[in-house]
């Protein structure tokens, strides 16, 4: 029998035990509770149910195209605007010779960018093919919701037009970012030219339908409350539900050191990042994943997320542009060697993945 410190843990306790799926209140018990080790032991729990000891890892390459963006959310430490000294595109070409760098066989490769005013809607299908041509065996995880909308008003196309055009470049799922939190409250304050909440749902929705499966994301640790978290929480697991298409949930920790609120808000304690990692494990029980994201939480604090609920310690990465101007501090790049005696040591299993979890070795 699991004992806690905060007897409300105890009610929790049995409904995992019997599957019953937790509300808003309980989410709430979850977020206040002073036990923390009990709510570790509650998403534990919850992991070991789904993925016994085993812990995912991808060997994975980020290509951020660009970072000229036309929304700059107060948020973001990485976007510029057009003109900008610090802005930067990449062209094909450089994409390719940077992949081609990779020490290894990439199993997926990520690409994300800013919302580029000016590139024109081919150079995507044609980055796409490019590198499916140069790497064929490697799933291509490409642009965000927020990117989909973008393509979609650059080229005059409906959504599912865009995903299909971009799913016969080569596109095998989306990536979970710009989500943020989807509170209106807050992207009114944070980001009011980025699209809305329920567009970005939708969008997903429309991906999922089509075949694509995708990630999702919360930034949190800025201006939210506990209640918006949880109602972000509750949103994907309702599409969800109906859909079945989200591979994995990778809650960000807000990285304020460059962004326009640095010298606002503090970021975000350990214990916060372990809170939010564990409620995202037990609100969340139809996602089969949780992504502890080293690049933006630290490499032995994600190890530490391996005991709280997290079954996923991302990948190799590389470089990683967006936590690079965020001022994020851990190495860009880390080894399978690396990333396998980071599980072992915590006491769990490395398992080799593809970008769409289908398990690759068992090491």
């Amino acid at each position: 029998m699991i004992s806690f410190i905060d007897q409300d843990l105890y009610q929790i306790y049995e409904k995992i035990q019997t599957n019953t799926r937790l509300d808003f209140e309980d989410g709430l018990k979850l977020f206040k509770t002073p036990d923390l080790l009990g709510l570790g032991k509650l998403a534990h729990l919850a992991k070991e149910k789904l993925h016994g000891s085993k812990v995912y890892y991808v060997f994975n390459r980020h290509v951020n195209y660009s970072n000229v963006c036309i929304n700059l959310c107060k948020f973001c430490a990485f976007g510029r605007p057009p003109g900008h000294k610090e802005a930067y595109e990449l062209s094909i070409e450089e994409i390719l010779q940077k992949l081609e760098e990779s020490p290894g066989k990439i199993r997926e490769i990520h690409v994300v960018g800013g919302l580029h005013p000016s590139l024109p809607y081919d150079y995507y299908l044609e980055l796409l093919k490019a590198i499916k041509r140069k790497f064929p065996e490697a799933q291509i995880k490409a642009f965000t919701c927020v990117e989909i909308d973008h393509l979609a008003k650059i080229s005059g196309k409906s959504i599912r037009e865009v995903l299909l055009d971009l799913k016969e470049a080569g596109l095998s799922c989306l990536p979970g970012g710009g989500a943020e939190v989807f509170s209106e409250r807050i992207r009114k304050k944070l980001c009011p030219e980025k699209i809305t909440g329920r567009r970005w749902l939708e969008i997903a929705r429309q991906a999922h339908e089509l075949g694509i499966p995708s990630n999702a994301t919360m930034l949190y640790g800025h201006l939210e409350t506990q209640e918006e978290r949880l109602e972000h929480l509750l949103a994907l697991r309702e599409l969800q539900d109906q859909t079945g298409g989200f591979l994995c949930f990778i809650p960000l920790p807000f990285l304020p050191q460059k962004s326009y609120l640095r010298g606002e808000i503090a970021p975000t304690t350990g214990f916060e990042d372990l809170r939010m990692i564990a409620v995202s494990r037990l609100m969340l029980d139809n996602i089969p994943h949780i992504k502890a994201y080293w690049v933006f939480m630290g490499i032995k604090l994600a190890q530490v997320a391996l005991h709280f609920g997290a079954d996923d310690l991302h990948g190799t990465v590389l470089e990683e542009k967006i936590s690079e101007f965020s001022g994020a501090e851990e190495n860009r790049a880390l080894s399978r060697q690396e990333i396998e005696r980071l599980i072992r040591e915590a006491g769990f299993k490395p398992v080799e993945r593809d970008a769409l979890y289908q398990e690759i070795s068992i090491s």
